[in-house]
C-alpha cells in the first residue's frame, strides 16, 4: 500500500494540482470541453487510486451501478416486466445494493465483535480495510437515487455523472453534494475558460485550509493524543485541555480539509456548497447542526428525517424521528458503540430543545451559548474516544474526579486550598505537552479567534484579491508549507 495523496502535501501543491489545473484548462482553451472533462475524472481517480489502486474497481463499479440505476428512475418503465419491477422497488434495490457495500467495508467486523460479545462465540474477524471516501461517495449517489426517483434529475450524461462522483476536491471527506448544484457547472460555457480572480480566490481559501490543519489542528492533535491515549489519568485542567484541544483540533482539522476542498475546486471555476459556518458561536443545538458539517445535516434531514415522517405525525413521533435520525448520523461516523452514543447525545438534546420551544421558554443568548458549547465539547469526548473506558477517564477529570493541580507560582496565595485536596505543581504534567502557560495561551487565543473572528465564508465574502491579500496567501503559504515536516491525515478520512 502507498500514500495517500493528501491535500498537505508537497506532491499535492506542487505537482497534481497545478498538472492538472494546466491541462484542464489547455484543453479548453481549444475546445476540448468533453476531453477535459475526462481528464479531470482521470485525475481524480488517480488521486483516489494512489492510496491503494485495488479499489479502482469498487469505486467505478458503484458509478456505474448507480448511474445505470439512476436511468431506470429517471424515465417511464413501458417494458414488459413493468409490474414486477416498480420504480419504488428500483430504488429500495439501489439503495439496499449501496448501503451493503457500505456496511460490508464499514460495519462487518463491528457486527462480527459484537455477535462474539453477545452470544459468547469467537468468530474471527475478517480484518477489512475501510477504502477512503466510501461513506461519502455512497451517501452522494444514495441522494442522486432519491432525486431521479422524484424526477428531479434532468441530465443523464454519464460523462458529467462520473465527474459529479469522483470530482477529487470532494471525494475523499466532502462535501456531500447534489447533482443539481454540481452537474450543470460542468456544462455552462462560461466556467471554461481560465479565470484570474478565482485562481486567486482559490489560493488564498486553500492556503487558509492549510494553515489550519498543519499549523493549529496538528499542534492540538499532540494535546489531545496524549490526553485520550497516553495518559493514565487526567486531572482537572488536564481533563479540560484535553477535551477543548479535540474540540478545536476537530474543527480546524474538518473545516481546513473544506477549505482546500473548496479553493481547489473554485481554481476550476467550480463552486462546491460550504460546509461550516462558525458552529461554536451557536446558541441551541439545531443552530449547531445548522453551521456544523451542514451538508451532511442537509443530507440525514432531506434522506433521513422527512422520509421518516420529520414532525408531521405527532411530537412523539417527531422525537422518536430526531433520536433515529442522530443515532444513524452517529453510526455513520464510525463503527463503534461511541460513536452511537455520541449520536445518541446529540438526539436527546436535539428532543429537548424542540420540548423547550414548544413550551415557549427562553433563555439569554449568553448562557444559551455556554450550554451549547459545554454540551457540544462533552459530546466530542465520546466521538474521539476509542472506547469508553477512555471516554469515561476525560469525563471522570472534567468532573474533577481525579484532583485538582494549580501551577507552582499560585502556591503562595492560595495556600489554603491545600486543605481542600487541591495540589501545587504542573497542571498537565501527565499529558507531557510543556508547560500550562504556553497551553492557556494557545487555546485562549484558539478560542477568540473561533468565537469573534469571521470564518472562511465570510471573509471569501468581502475577498477583493489585493496586495494585502496576495500577502496574506503567501504568507499563511510559507508557513503552512515549511511545516509540512510529517505525514497527517485529515481525520475525517476515516469515516
Amino acid at each position: 500500500m502507498v500514500s495517500i495523496v493528501l491535500f498537505n502535501s508537497y506532491f499535492f501543491i506542487f505537482l497534481f494540482l497545478p498538472l492538472t489545473l494546466v491541462i484542464y484548462f489547455i484543453l479548453n482553451s481549444i475546445n476540448l470541453f468533453n476531453v477535459s472533462k475526462v481528464w479531470l475524472v482521470f485525475a481524480s481517480l488517480f488521486f483516489y487510486g494512489y492510496w491503494n489502486f485495488i479499489y479502482l474497481p469498487l469505486i467505478l463499479g458503484s458509478i456505474l451501478f448507480n448511474y445505470i440505476i439512476g436511468i431506470f428512475l429517471s424515465k417511464d418503465l413501458s417494458f414488459k416486466y413493468k409490474s414486477l419491477f416498480t420504480k419504488k422497488s428500483i430504488l429500495i434495490f439501489g439503495i439496499v445494493a449501496d448501503l451493503m457495500l457500505l456496511g460490508y467495508y464499514k460495519y462487518c467486523d463491528f457486527f462480527i465483535s459484537n455477535v462474539n460479545n453477545l452470544i459468547g462465540v469467537n468468530l474471527s474477524l475478517l480484518h477489512v480495510v475501510l477504502p477512503l471516501g466510501i461513506s461519502f461517495f455512497t451517501f452522494t449517489q444514495i441522494a442522486y437515487l432519491v432525486d431521479a426517483y422524484k424526477g428531479e434529475v434532468k441530465q443523464k450524461n454519464y460523462q458529467n455523472y462520473s465527474l459529479f462522483v469522483t470530482f477529487f476536491p470532494h471525494l475523499l471527506a466532502g462535501p456531500i453534494i447534489h447533482h443539481r448544484e454540481m452537474m450543470p457547472q460542468f456544462d455552462n460555457p462560461e466556467l471554461k475558460s481560465f479565470n484570474n480572480k478565482n485562481l486567486a480566490s482559490g489560493l488564498f481559501l486553500f492556503f487558509i485550509g492549510l494553515f489550519k490543519k498543519v499549523i493549529i489542528a496538528d499542534t492540538l492533535a499532540v494535546w489531545a493524543n496524549n490526553g485520550f491515549d497516553n495518559a493514565a489519568i487526567l486531572t482537572f485542567i488536564e481533563a479540560w485541555t484535553t477535551s477543548l484541544s479535540y474540540t478545536f483540533q476537530l474543527y480546524f482539522d474538518f473545516s481546513g480539509y473544506t477549505d482546500m476542498a473548496l479553493g481547489s475546486a473554485l481554481m476550476f471555476n467550480i463552486v462546491l456548497p460550504n460546509n461550516f459556518n462558525s458552529p461554536y458561536k451557536s446558541t441551541n443545538i439545531q443552530d449547531f447542526w445548522r453551521r456544523w458539517h451542514i451538508t451532511l445535516s442537509r443530507f440525514l434531514r432531506e434522506y433521513v428525517y422527512i422520509p421518516l415522517g420529520g414532525n408531521r405525525k405527532g411530537n412523539f413521533r417527531n422525537y422518536t424521528n430526531l433520536m433515529a435520525t442522530f443515532l444513524i448520523g452517529g453510526l455513520w461516523h464510525g463503527s463503534g458503540w461511541t460513536f452511537v452514543f455520541w449520536g445518541f447525545l446529540h438526539g436527546l438534546a436535539a428532543i429537548i430543545h424542540r420540548v423547550w420551544q414548544k413550551l415557549g421558554f427562553k433563555m439569554h443568548f449568553i448562557l444559551a451559548w455556554f450550554i451549547t458549547f459545554n454540551f457540544v465539547n462533552i459530546a466530542w469526548v465520546f466521538f474521539r474516544a476509542k472506547e469508553f473506558k477512555s471516554a469515561i477517564k476525560v469525563i471522570r477529570g472534567m468532573m474533577g474526579l481525579e484532583g485538582f493541580v494549580l501551577p507552582n507560582r499560585l502556591a503562595g496565595i492560595l495556600a489554603f486550598l491545600g486543605g481542600y485536596g487541591v495540589e501545587f505543581g504542573n497542571p498537565v504534567e501527565n499529558m507531557q505537552i510543556g508547560g500550562i502557560i504556553t497551553v492557556a495561551f494557545v487555546l485562549l487565543i484558539i478560542f477568540l479567534a473561533v468565537i469573534i473572528m469571521r470564518n472562511s465564508n465570510e471573509v471569501m465574502e468581502r475577498l477583493k484579491p489585493n496586495m494585502k491579500y496576495a500577502f496574506i496567501t503567501v504568507f499563511m503559504a510559507v508557513w503552512g508549507i515549511l511545516s509540512l515536516n510529517k505525514v497527517s491525515e485529515f481525520i475525517y478520512f476515516q469515516f
